[in-house]
């Protein structure tokens, strides 16, 4: 008995001192560590939290249940949004992808000072607000704007282009915004691409086009692949380029869960809305990122 209780006895103290060693392994804070801690309570603070309350508001208001989930498959206008919302995220991925590719092959091929230039062409909408471009392109697109106006002067066109209130004007308003997050992950990737490979086919008798499709456009499907996914996911998300230059007829899910706020008022079904493209969000993600190392395609890493 007494043999029995010391070994159980040791067991329990080793339990708890394996116990207390991973309490203070994973919650100690050293000297840089502390320097994470304003990081981290500013996150909490206009992030995690608004993120709860949103979540409770999506099952609380106005009555306790699911109420709001089931209207937003209940209506057809609601489900109608969400499937606008998707096509024209991926229309603007397409075209966005089709700008992008060459543009970051062109960066990788160009002289030094060349490169310098395409880079800064790219990184430049990132100093610009995104309300400013929409406006410029609210400016640029409609009936009496540059475009138009310009066509109509030198008689390319008789009547102006309907652009804005459109879905083309919309999807030109976001792939402008959205091709700088497409070019960088692309050049990241192709610069990493050894081109002695492209010799060597060339050398086993390939020709230049076969050798870039055989061999350079696969090497380079991580970072088109990130591309493609930074791009959807952030097109589902717009609000303000949608609201300016899209009509009734390309309403997003942001357009709509402003509508519901300020207009309508429904909070909690605003929330549900916010909340369901969250979690779509965040299983594009997951998926993804079995595939797809974002620390070397997105930050160029090896």
């Amino acid at each position: 008995m007494t043999a029995a209780a010391d070994t159980k006895g040791g067991l329990r103290q080793q339990s708890d001192s394996r116990l207390r060693s991973w309490i203070a392994r994973y919650t100690r804070i050293d000297g840089w560590g502390a320097l994470v801690l304003p990081l981290f309570l500013f996150l909490v603070l206009v992030f995690l939290l608004p993120l709860v309350a949103m979540f409770m508001e999506s099952f609380t208001d106005p009555t306790l249940g699911l109420e709001n989930y089931r209207a937003i498959f209940a209506e057809s206008i609601y489900l109608k949004v969400l499937a606008n919302t998707f096509y024209i995220s991926a229309v603007v991925t397409v075209v966005t992808l089709l700008l992008a590719y060459p543009y970051a092959y062109l960066m990788t091929i160009a002289k030094p000072a060349w490169r310098t230039v395409m880079l800064v062409l790219v990184l430049v909408p990132f100093w610009t607000s995104i309300l400013v471009r929409s406006f410029a392109l609210v400016l640029l697109l409609r009936d009496t704007g540059v475009l138009n106006t310009m066509a109509q002067d030198v008689g390319l066109l008789n009547d102006p282009i309907i652009m804005i209130r459109t879905m083309n004007g919309v999807v030109f308003g976001m792939v402008q915004i959205a091709l700088p997050f497409a070019v960088l992950p692309i050049y990241a990737t192709m610069r990493t691409i050894d081109r002695r490979l492209l010799q060597a086919a060339e050398g086993l008798g390939d020709r230049p086009s076969g050798a870039f499709r055989r061999i350079f456009v696969p090497l380079s499907m991580p970072g088109v692949a990130a591309a493609v996914l930074l791009t959807f996911i952030q097109g589902l998300g717009y609000y303000i380029t949608p609201a300016l230059l899209g009509g009734p007829q390309n309403t997003m899910i942001g357009e709509l869960i402003v509508q519901q706020v300020s207009t309508v008022l429904r909070v909690g079904f605003a929330a549900a809305l916010a909340m369901l493209l969250l979690t779509t969000t965040i299983i594009l993600l997951a998926i993804a990122s079995r595939f797809i190392d974002f620390e070397k395609h997105l930050m160029g890493r090896s």
